[in-house]
């Protein structure tokens, strides 16, 4: 029944890559998950106790003994116990769902366990990271959440030219980007408004950094910022404006608009 009730509420965000499921949906997708397994629980240990009954099995004698267990597992349980409180408050608080892209600080610091939630119970959470690994984490464990697709999402663009540019000029480019990227129809619909240019972000003797944002979709900052790097990569080099690399002294590494020209060339099928 639980199975159902999720793959109705999962059917209506399949058709299509850009649509994302709304806050409600991924708490009731949590939710279903967590009743059904509370409800299976349940309905086990009623259907124990009425067979001991039927067995002649005297269910009241085995109280004592019952409680001095309970008692013993309480001691030796007590971080599952722990599990079980912060995932109820995790669920009840909203704090993510099913689909959500979080980063997961655990007790003991560490690397954060980044990916998108694929399942939420009383007891864990379970991510599924970008290079597909499954993550799991304890939800007692869990100090700190940053849920990056939460209502909407920002792409950040950073624009690094030399110093010797003409900024307002490469101000005005990036702003015509934004506006063809925004009349696109397959970004328009990833993007909540057109893209804006932040202006000069920092300086340097030999470079100048400037900043281009966007409102995209929960979860679409990824896309999009891949998206807008290659077509700022494209637009700078028409108008002979070359991207200065983040790591001008390593001979190894190409420069960001020779990586952003190849990913453009490899999205369109290897199109001039």
């Amino acid at each position: 029944m639980g199975n159902r009730i999720t793959d109705r509420i999962d059917a209506n965000y399949t058709g299509s890559d850009a649509l994302v499921r709304s806050e409600a949906a991924k708490h009731r997708h949590s939710l279903t998950q967590v009743i059904t397994w509370a409800g299976i629980v349940l309905i086990w240990s009623i259907a124990l106790f009425f067979m001991l009954e039927t067995l002649g099995v005297p269910v009241t004698g085995l109280v004592a003994p019952a409680t001095v267990l309970g008692v013993g597992l309480g001691f030796g349980a007590q971080r599952i116990v722990g599990d079980v409180l912060a995932g109820f408050f995790l669920i009840t608080e909203r704090q993510y769902g099913f689909g959500d892209v979080v980063s997961i600080q655990v007790v003991g610091g560490g690397d954060p366990a980044d990916g998108t939630v694929e399942d939420v119970t009383l007891r864990i959470t379970r991510l599924r990271s970008v290079n597909g690994e499954v993550v799991i984490v304890p939800n007692g464990q869990i100090v700190k959440v940053v849920n990056l697709s939460r209502d909407w999402a920002r792409a950040v663009v950073d624009v690094p030219v030399p110093a010797t540019t003409d900024v307002n000029r490469v101000q005005e480019v990036l702003r015509e980007v934004g506006r063809k990227a925004f009349d696109d129809p397959r970004l328009h619909r990833l993007l909540l408004d057109a893209p804006s240019v932040m202006g000069v972000e920092s300086l340097a003797l030999d470079e100048v950094n400037l900043l281009v944002v966007a409102r995209t979709l929960p979860g679409k900052q990824f896309e999009v910022g891949r998206d807008l790097r290659a077509r700022v990569a494209l637009a700078l080099s028409r108008e002979g404006v070359s991207l200065r690399a983040s790591s001008p002294g390593d001979g190894d590494a190409r420069s960001v608009q020779e990586e952003a020209l190849a990913e453009d060339r490899a999205r369109s099928g290897g199109a001039a």
